[in-house]
């Protein structure tokens, strides 16, 4: 093995670091590699199907030569690279990876505009996203930022789903909001967009920090509203 390849874990835990090895789940027809990446230990998400070679990369975060290996040594075809929302820390490395791999890329129509490259696909709520022989349906949460999306890839195998929510869902709650307004319009949807929709099993993929699932935050719903963050 060259020893200036990029080193992957596969025993995936879902904890990464900044400068640490990326971890890769194996999926039916594919995989999920998650790189932490960036003085916010942002996370970006590298989905390949594994028939097609075709890979999806959610937001190109941070440390663009970095996310550049990972990509080479295991992106065949990297198809689309979507950035989850607006803020400037989900797409420092954007302009960089477009360069080097002449991808196009997506996001919701109402945080498109803050992106050092402009979308060539706008996405809504309800529609999907092909990678190869993948499907990643796209749902629109208001609250964070006008236009967060979360992205949903159920396995064809288990039935589990895997939800890239970008800084809308993390573990002990929804994401940072500026008003109550934007809170309750963030915990409404993440309520009845993902915890009325999917199960207890669905893995959740923030956009900063460790996984978690939807069975382990369900219980707190209420709590989350109470407090009202």
């Amino acid at each position: 093995m060259d020893e200036h390849l990029m080193v992957i874990e596969d025993q995936y835990t879902g904890s990464v670091s900044q400068g640490s090895a990326p971890q890769r789940r194996a999926i039916a027809g594919g995989t999920i590699t998650k790189m932490s990446v960036g003085p916010m230990d942002n996370n970006s998400y590298l989905v390949v199907c594994s028939t097609t070679g075709q890979s999806l990369l959610v937001d190109a975060a941070n440390e663009a030569e970095r996310l550049s290996q990972l990509i080479d040594e295991n992106a065949p075809v990297l198809t689309l690279i979507v950035t989850t929302h607006q803020h400037a820390d989900h797409w420092q490395a954007l302009e960089d990876i477009v360069g080097g791999t002449a991808s196009p890329t997506a996001a919701h129509s109402l945080d498109a505009e803050p992106l050092p490259v402009a979308p060539d696909r706008l996405l809504d709520d309800g529609e999907s996203v092909d990678v190869g022989e993948l499907t990643l349906k796209v749902i629109h949460l208001r609250g964070h930022t006008p236009g967060s999306i979360a992205l949903a890839l159920t396995d064809s195998e288990s039935g589990i789903t895997h939800l890239f929510t970008g800084d809308s869902l993390f573990p002990g709650g929804v994401g940072k909001t500026s008003s109550p307004e934007e809170f309750t319009s963030l915990l409404d949807d993440v309520s009845a967009k993902i915890f009325d929709v999917y199960g207890d099993e669905t893995i959740v993929y923030p956009g900063h920090g460790k996984d978690t699932t939807l069975g382990d935050e369900r219980p707190h719903l209420a709590k989350w509203r109470e407090r009202g963050w």
